[in-house]
C-alpha cells in the first residue's frame, strides 16, 4: 500500500510516524513545500524571544530518522495538483520547477494554515510573516537589527512576540482591530490582559485599537505604517500575525467539500467524501462539543490528535475523534492566560440564556510565599444549569482550573456537580475552598 501525506509538521508527521508503525510494509511518503518536517510551530516565539538559542531544538524528528524508520520524506515538494479519478497528484519542485505525478492508495491531506498576508504587505523585505522554521528563524534575526517593532494583530502569537521582544528590550507598537487584545476571550477578561501588558512592559509598548494597518512603504531603511484611521509613523520592521486561514485550495479544487467555516468537512474518522481521501490538522473543519456546531480553531495539540486518528484508521483500524472545546493557554511575563468552552459572547450568539462570574482569588493558602491571584469568569445555562466555559487569568496557575473544567465540560457538568467536585487541598496548592467553588457557589446563587 502507498499512503501519500501532504503536509509535515504537526498533523502530518504524526500520521505518518503512527501509520509506518501499524503498518511496516506500507510505502509512506511526506510531501511539504518547507525545508523541514516534524517541529513545534508553537515553540517559535520563544526562539526569538531567546529562551532558548539553538533553533535546531524546535525539530521533534529530522528527515534522516524519519527517513531511517523507512519514511521517504520530500522537502521543497510542492503539491499542485489532487486527481482524485486516477488517485494521483501532481507536485511541482520548489527550486528547479520540475513536475512530477505520484500514484498512491490513500491520501491525507495535512496542509495546515497559513497567515492572512494583506496585498499592501506582499513583496516587502521589511514585513515577516511567521508560519513556518524559516519564517522564525529570518524573523528573530530581523528582531535583533531593529530597535521599533510593529505588530499587526492581536492574537495569541501576537502576544507571545510582544514579550519576546520586550524581553530584548526594543519598543513595539500592536495595532488591533478589537477594542483589546485576545479577542477570542470575553472583552471583561481581555481588558484585563491588556492593562497588565502595558503596565508591565517598562514603556516599550504601545497598543492601538479600534484600527487597521491600511498601508505600508518602505525605503531602504524605514518601514512606515498608516493606519485607517489616518496615523501614521515609521518602524524597523513590521510582523503580520493579524491571524491565519486554512490552506485549502488543492483540495477544494479536487471536489473535497469544505465547512461551513470554509475549512476541509471530516467526519470523526478524518476521512472527506472523496474515497481513501483522509484531513486532519489545521486545514480541517471541528466540532465544538460544546454547542455541537462546527468551528475551526487550529491548534497543534488538536493537530498531534487528529494525526493520530487519521493514522488509526489510514491504517484500517477504527477510531474517532470527537470534537474539541478550544482549550488553549498562553503567557505573557508573568501572566498565565487560559481558556475552554464557550466565551459569554459567543455563548450567546448560539441562543444560550448565559449567567457568569469573575471572581479574584488566591490560588494557594495567603501565607505561602509564592502565592498570586488568579481571575476566573465562569459561564454557565441559566435554563440547564450547565458549565459552558471558562476563562482565567493571573500570576497563579490559572491553567490548572481551566483544565479542571474542561474535563467537566466534556461529562456536561453542571453548576451543582461542579460545587460537589472533590479537589485536593493543601496550603501550598491551592485555598481551602478552591476558587473554582467558590466561583460556582456565586453562580448557583445568581441561578436561583
Amino acid at each position: 500500500m502507498k499512503i501519500i501525506i501532504i503536509g509535515g509538521v504537526a498533523a502530518g508527521a504524526k500520521t505518518a510516524a503512527k501509520t509506518k508503525r501499524s503498518l511496516p510494509e506500507a510505502e509512506v511518503h511526506i510531501y511539504t513545500k518547507d525545508n523541514y518536517v516534524s517541529y513545534s510551530a508553537c515553540g517559535m516565539p520563544y526562539y526569538i524571544a531567546g529562551d532558548f538559542q539553538d533553533w535546531k531544538q524546535l525539530i521533534i524528528r529530522t528527515k534522516e530518522e524519519f527517513e531511517k524508520s523507512g519514511i521517504n520524506i520530500h522537502t521543497r515538494k510542492l503539491v499542485t495538483k489532487i486527481m482524485p479519478s486516477e488517485k494521483r497528484i501532481l507536485i511541482e519542485d520548489v527550486d528547479t520547477k520540475e513536475v512530477e505525478y505520484q500514484e498512491y492508495d490513500k491520501l491525507v491531506i495535512s496542509t495546515g494554515a497559513e497567515p492572512i498576508i494583506p496585498e499592501y504587505a506582499n513583496g516587502l523585505k521589511g514585513v515577516y510573516p511567521l508560519r513556518t522554521l524559516d519564517d522564525g528563524i529570518r524573523l528573530k534575526q530581523g528582531m535583533l537589527k531593529a530597535n521599533h517593532i510593529t505588530i499587526i494583530g492581536g492574537g495569541y502569537i501576537a502576544v507571545e512576540l510582544v514579550e519576546g521582544f520586550i524581553k530584548n528590550n526594543k519598543k513595539v507598537t500592536l495595532v488591533e482591530r478589537s477594542q483589546f487584545v485576545l479577542s477570542m476571550l470575553d472583552e471583561d477578561i481581555s481588558a484585563l490582559v491588556q492593562d497588565y501588558i502595558l503596565e508591565h512592559s517598562n514603556g516599550l509598548v504601545k497598543i492601538i485599537n479600534n484600527d487597521i494597518v491600511n498601508n505600508i512603504s518602505e525605503t531602504d531603511n524605514t518601514v512606515t505604517v498608516s493606519t485607517e484611521k489616518g496615523q501614521e509613523f515609521t518602524t524597523d520592521m513590521v510582523v503580520v500575525a493579524a491571524g491565519v486561514r486554512p490552506c485549502i485550495d488543492i483540495a477544494a479544487e479536487a471536489g473535497i467539500k469544505l465547512g461551513k467555516t470554509g475549512a476541509i468537512k471530516v467526519n470523526s474518522r478524518m476521512e472527506t467524501n472523496i474515497k481513501d481521501i483522509y484531513a486532519c490538522g489545521d486545514c480541517v473543519e471541528k466540532v465544538n462539543m460544546i454547542s455541537n456546531t462546527p468551528v475551526w480553531i487550529p491548534l497543534g495539540s488538536t493537530a498531534n490528535k487528529e494525526g493520530r486518528v487519521c493514522a488509526i484508521n489510514v491504517s484500517g483500524g477504527v477510531e474517532d475523534f470527537e470534537g474539541i472545546m478550544g482549550s488553549a493557554v498562553l503567557r505573557f511575563m508573568d501572566l498565565n492566560i487560559s481558556r475552554t468552552g464557550l466565551t459569554e459572547k459567543d455563548a450567546l450568539k448560539l441562543g444560550y440564556d448565559t449567567v457568569s462570574v469573575i471572581i479574584t482569588k488566591r490560588d494557594r493558602a495567603g501565607y505561602m510565599p509564592e502565592v498570586k491571584n488568579i481571575t476566573l469568569k465562569l459561564v454557565a445555562d441559566r435554563r440547564s444549569h450547565k458549565i459552558l466555559g471558562a476563562q482565567a487569568i493571573g500570576c497563579g496557575d490559572a491553567d490548572k482550573r481551566v483544565n479542571t473544567v474542561s474535563i467537566g465540560l466534556l461529562r456536561g457538568i453542571t453548576v451543582e456537580e461542579l460545587i460537589d467536585v472533590d479537589l485536593t487541598y493543601a496550603p501550598p496548592f491551592s485555598t481551602s475552598i478552591d476558587i473554582l467553588i467558590s466561583a460556582a457557589q456565586i453562580l448557583k446563587s445568581k441561578i436561583s
